[in-house]
């Protein structure tokens, strides 16, 4: 939640301005670490940002900002917000996200786009996964960033097969009934 102009209180992405001598990655990590505490966290430099006119103090500082902007996956139930920010920040669904300061929805939707796409392609959805998973935990993530809608669960099983992403360790789980 953003205390002061522009945008006062709207909500925002996390930011910062990169030290010294800092990578842009180390920069995230470090904005991130500030924000929640996490075990297992995929980062990935998103795109950058730049457009004029983006940020409202650019026509008054006679400056230009731009955002080089990341995208992390976490597992919200291991991630735990730092108390130093208790309702400066919040977990948002993203059909639920308000409108956010600067072009920060327009970030978001890119970075959305984005990993949907990634699952696609990509294992990246493991990093958040522990070592060994089942496939309905697999599922209840593709799921969850993808919809409903977008697959049945065999046919799920089926496509992760054929691209190799998988290997049977030969361990059962149960739970609940069955």
């Amino acid at each position: 939640m953003r205390e002061r102009e522009p945008f006062f209180h709207h909500w925002n992405l996390p930011r910062t301005l990169v030290r010294q001598g800092e990578a842009l990655e180390d920069a995230a990590y470090r904005i991130l670490a500030d924000k929640i505490r996490v075990q297992n966290l995929y980062l990935e430099q998103l795109y950058s940002f730049g457009n004029p006119g983006r940020d409202p103090r650019e026509s008054v500082e006679g400056v230009r900002y731009l955002s080089v902007s990341h995208f992390a996956l976490v597992r919200l139930d291991l991630a735990e917000l730092t108390p130093r920010w208790s309702g400066k920040i919040a977990w948002h669904p993203i059909e639920q996200v308000p409108q956010l300061a600067f072009d920060h929805n327009k970030i978001l939707e890119y970075g959305y786009r984005r990993l949907r796409a990634k699952l696609e392609y990509s294992p990246v959805a493991f990093d958040v996964l522990p070592e060994v998973f089942t496939l309905s935990d697999l599922y209840q993530l593709y799921t969850t960033v993808l919809g409903e809608n977008f697959s049945n669960y065999s046919n799920f099983r089926s496509r992760l097969l054929k691209y190799g992403f998988l290997c049977d360790t030969g361990m059962k789980a149960s739970r609940g009934a069955g």
